[in-house]
């Protein structure tokens, strides 16, 4: 017979939330870090070039 399971206690539910948003951070920040790098790796062009 199905049995309902425990719930679980929100310090522990915000405490698995947090972990998760914090791991989620690192990699965006990572993410935009090599984005902004790669930005500036760009070779600049002219306006004028640019509108064709």
């Amino acid at each position: 017979m199905a049995v309902p399971k425990k719930r679980t206690s929100k310090s522990k539910k915000n405490l698995r939330k947090n972990v998760w948003k914090k791991k989620v951070e690192k990699k965006v920040q990572r993410a935009l870090f090599i984005a902004q790098v790669e930005l500036k790796n760009l070779p600049e062009t002219d306006s004028k070039t640019s509108n064709v």
